[in-house]
């Protein structure tokens, strides 16, 4: 969805005590130059119920220009990271943000800002995520919406809520993938030097990451290794043994390093292959299919419509049309 001449109106509402870093994830995503990628630019404008200053939680002020009004006109409505459970939304934010979602506009609400937009009775049925530490208050409190405690954001199409800190950035980039494609939200991980694909399934990082070891580092390199080498038969026996660990030892690693089972992220890393492939080769099905391990069109393309929700050949022609648009405004 975008606004006039193509553009992507985004609207990031800020709040007395808000973060300094939450309220930057969306700017710094959104903010990119995206005519420089050959894709459509965002507009991005950061807005609070009242223009002028308002304070964070790091002792620093803000100066807003613009107040609510901005949500009427935006495509997609972020809410960052709200202060905590027991901070109630003011009412106005609440009825502002059920009229921008009534007209069709995509609301976000990233970390503890999934309870902004289940107070306002958005996520009523709906799959959820917050961050973990506050799972059992958003459960407690909305018990109409499915919470998913553990994993890094949820897309429920014009709906969409994350856990805490890096997985806004990850919803946030996901976000750009479904607008643009995976070669063009890769770049912007890439400048903003983040990982360029975590999936939404992807669990949080509530445990303690791995002390750098030798078996760390063999771990790294099995990753890169299966990475380079999709099309081959790649399962947890053969990773384990290029990693010089025990079959157990390797899995239990593998979960606390990615956050996935090893099934789980070779299949992410398979479909982000396909998705690369699609947006920027004329590649037949088929081959794309082989390149990327799956050993048969049909397969492949069974695999790319659970996760997208859309067959592999409406998705290129989908990002082709996006990249054409791109050039011609470039």
């Amino acid at each position: 969805m975008a606004g006039k001449a193509g553009v992507h109106r985004i609207a990031v509402v800020a709040f007395e005590g808000i973060s300094p870093f939450h309220l930057s994830v969306p700017c710094m995503v959104f903010a990119d130059d995206l005519a420089r990628l050959a894709a459509p630019r965002y507009e991005l404008t950061v807005c609070a119920e009242a223009p002028g200053r308002i304070g964070t939680a790091s002792g620093i002020s803000l100066f807003v220009d613009h107040d609510l009004s901005a949500l009427e006109a935006a495509d997609t409505v972020i809410v960052p990271a709200w202060p905590g459970p027991d901070a109630a939304p003011p009412d106005v934010l609440l009825e502002a943000l059920q009229r921008a979602h009534a007209r069709g506009a995509r609301l976000v609400g990233l970390c503890v800002g999934a309870f902004v937009l289940a107070e306002a009775g958005l996520l009523d049925g709906r799959r959820a995520s917050t961050h973990w530490v506050f799972a059992e208050d958003f459960a407690y409190r909305y018990p109409h919406v499915f919470l998913e405690r553990d994993v890094l954001y949820v897309d429920e199409g014009d709906v969409l809520t994350s856990a805490g800190t890096a997985a806004a950035i990850d919803c946030c980039l996901h976000l750009v993938r479904r607008d643009h494609g995976a070669e063009v939200a890769n770049r912007v991980a890439r400048r903003m030097v983040v990982a360029p694909h975590r999936s939404g399934g992807q669990a949080q990082y509530i445990e303690q990451p791995l002390h750098k070891t030798l078996q760390s580092d063999l771990l790294q390199e099995t990753l890169e290794w299966a990475a380079g080498n999709l099309n081959e038969p790649l399962c947890l026996d053969r990773l384990a043994e290029k990693a010089a660990m025990s079959r157990r030892n390797f899995s239990r690693r593998f979960r606390k390093e990615t956050g996935a089972t090893v099934s789980q992220w070779i299949l992410a890393q398979r479909l982000a292959l396909v998705q690369r492939l699609l947006e920027t080769t004329d590649k037949r099905m088929e081959t794309i299919a082989e390149a990327a391990g799956f050993g048969s069109a049909v397969t492949m393309r069974q695999r790319f419509v659970d996760a997208f929700r859309v067959s592999p050949m409406a998705y290129r022609r989908r990002f082709r049309a996006v990249a054409e648009d791109g050039c011609a405004r470039s």
